[in-house]
């Protein structure tokens, strides 16, 4: 049985930092490129970022392009977001996805390309 357990979420002032985990059981990390999405109240899910299994390849949405840094510790099975310099636009529920295969481009973005979900973590940024 796969699962994606997803953890680090919090509250955390503008321009604080949080580091989310995405840790996979079922399936070996190694093989498959993963996505980091989120949803914020009232509004669609959106992409944030994806690492490729094929060369690490990393992809950014531009609203977190310089603050969000994705990485992958194949060892552990794990996939990082961290988080840096946090703003209240970036509240949202934050899910990481696996799609087996590498990813290129703007495929990144398309929520039909991963077969596996997380339940998600929630991410408040506040005074």
């Amino acid at each position: 049985q796969v699962q994606l357990v997803e953890s680090g979420g919090g509250l955390v002032q503008p321009g604080g930092s949080l580091r989310l985990s995405c840790v996979a059981s079922g399936i070996t990390l190694d093989y498959y490129s993963i996505g980091w999405f989120r949803q914020a109240p009232g509004k669609e899910r959106e992409g944030v970022s994806c690492i490729s299994s094929s060369d690490g390849t990393t992809y950014y949405a531009d609203s977190v392009k310089g603050r969000f840094t994705i990485s992958r510790d194949n060892a552990k099975n794990t996939v990082y977001l961290q988080m840096n310099n946090l703003k209240p636009a970036d509240t949202a529920v934050y899910y990481c996805a696996a799609d087996n295969g590498p990813i290129w481009g703007s495929m990144w973005t398309d929520e039909d390309e991963y077969e596996y979900w997380g339940q998600g973590t929630q991410v408040t940024v506040s005074i």
